[in-house]
């Protein structure tokens, strides 16, 4: 997980950019009288807005396959997958990234998450610095970021300078851009390879765009994440054969995983395990094609970890 921490103010004298159009910082019809409300209402009223992500997320579904497929294949060719934002969408990209290695066991530099204002930002509100563009795309030049690279630039209202500073420059060095916005692509246009829109309507709160924004870019973040390890081969079934066994949850779940898939008890997953030197992978590859641990990490390997082509090949 990167974090970059960049200085600086706004700019004195700037002319102020009037927001209020925008679709998240509109005034919500259904929480109008919200501060009339009893307790068991306001969790009704935030139920009921809630809701709205999954049909937001359903509508963005042919975008979102498309970064899947397009992340997948840069990564194939050595590529990395970087989240960018500000304040809390900034937040969601650093925690996605931060689950990818112990969920897939891949390394740190693999997915990586940049915040504006850096890890301070992680826990304290530095949100004057998401108004600079040019810390965005000094960001991506510090990152190194080349044309196999997939950069996810992610902001809510869609108009945090600093990132779309980032994705100018990212566009700039040939990587792969995408955009994650809650509002309509007529109210903020960008130039980016995939536009991915999450439309759930003003918030609760208005303006306050952690709450169903915020949900509804988790969701988003989840599947993209996910998927792309999918296509990586980090999954057989809906099970990761790429868990990192380091703890003792971890390693009960290793077990089971094996138990499942190779129909075998407890000690003889164990067993297997520790032959396989705690990767279930390669465990898996062992116990199925019947070859010994070096021989099947080559053949998985020479298959980019892709266990079924890798078992195709030993049965060919």
């Amino acid at each position: 997980m990167a974090v970059e921490n960049q200085s600086g103010a706004n700019a004195a004298g700037k002319k102020l950019q009037d927001r209020g159009h925008l679709l998240t910082e509109q005034s919500n019809p259904a929480s109008q009288n919200l501060d009339q409300c009893s307790a068991l209402e306001i969790v009704d009223i935030f139920n009921q807005e809630d809701a709205k992500t999954v049909a937001a997320i359903a509508a963005a579904r042919e975008p979102l396959a498309e970064a899947i497929d397009r992340t997948a294949a840069a990564m194939s060719k050595g590529g990395r997958l970087f989240y960018i934002g500000a304040g809390t969408s900034g937040r969601l990209g650093v925690l996605d990234a931060a689950e990818c290695p112990p969920t897939f066991c891949t390394p740190p530099e693999l997915v990586q998450g940049i915040l504006a204002g850096g890890k301070d930002a992680l826990v304290r509100s530095s949100e004057g610095l998401e108004d600079l563009p040019d810390d965005g795309a000094a960001a991506m030049v510090t990152s190194n970021i080349g044309e196999n690279d997939v950069v996810v630039g992610i902001t809510a209202g869609g108009t945090t300078p600093y990132v779309q500073g980032a994705l100018k420059k990212a566009n700039e060095l040939g990587a792969t851009t995408v955009f994650i916005a809650c509002v309509p692509a007529e109210q903020v246009p960008l130039d980016v390879d995939i536009d991915i829109r999450l439309i759930v309507g003003p918030e609760v709160l208005a303006g306050s765009t952690r709450l169903k924004s915020g949900t509804v870019t988790k969701l988003a973040l989840n599947i993209l994440s996910t998927g792309v390890m999918v296509k990586r081969g980090k999954v057989f079934g809906n099970r990761m054969i790429d868990v990192a066994v380091t703890n003792s949850k971890l390693e009960d779940r290793a077990l089971r995983i094996l138990g499942d898939l190779a129909d075998l008890d407890r000690a003889a997953a164990a067993e297997l395990l520790q032959r396989s030197n705690l990767s279930v992978k390669r465990a898996l590859m062992m116990h199925w094609s019947g070859l010994d641990a070096q021989a099947s990490q080559t053949l998985l390997d020479e298959h980019q970890g892709q266990l079924r082509k890798a078992l195709a090949a030993a049965q060919a």
